[in-house]
């Protein structure tokens, strides 16, 4: 599946979504890195469909795309200790859970892909395959952005482009 199909999809189910204020504002949150919340709950979600088709899954695919669209839908920057609640990494599926049920209808479903996406560290896992998808596509894009995040700091103090030969 390529990124323009999964966005065909992403915007088939949650365009609601896409157009909303909070998610306007998740566009001026960073996440990992240089990435925003908005770009990276994009990302999760294009990764999420990618993954399913991969595995042939049998998903119920506006379950899977709105609850990857929300999972990070806490409302906030985590990296300002002094405006951003305390222990983010456990709570924030709580606060993203309720700024989403709050701002969208959302369906059970959808609430326990929220909820349980950052399984081990919060330690209910999932129960669907939906929600399984989600958390395993957001560890694999949290790993790549992160990893880009650092490697362009250590060039950018070490005083080198990024990528070999520059």
């Amino acid at each position: 599946m390529t990124d323009a199909e999964a966005d065909a999809i992403i915007e088939r189910y949650a365009a609601d979504i896409l157009a909303s204020e909070g998610m306007g504002r998740e566009r001026g949150f960073v996440q990992h890195g240089t990435v925003s919340v908005f770009e990276h709950s994009c990302s999760v979600a294009r990764a999420a469909l990618r993954l399913a088709a991969r595995l042939d899954a049998d998903i119920d695919v506006v379950t899977l795309v709105r609850g990857a669209l929300l999972h990070d839908y806490f409302g906030y920057d985590w990296h300002l200790r002094e405006t951003a609640p305390p222990h983010h990494a456990f709570l924030h599926p709580r606060y993203a859970a309720e700024n989403a049920a709050a701002d969208f209808q959302v369906e059970p479903e959808v609430d326990e892909v929220i909820r349980r996406h950052m399984f081990p560290l919060v330690p209910i896992p999932p129960r669907s395959r939906e929600a399984w998808i989600v958390c395993l596509a957001d560890k694999a894009v949290a790993t790549g952005e992160t990893y880009r995040g650092i490697r362009a700091r250590l060039a950018g103090a070490l005083g080198h482009a990024e990528g070999c030969g520059a």
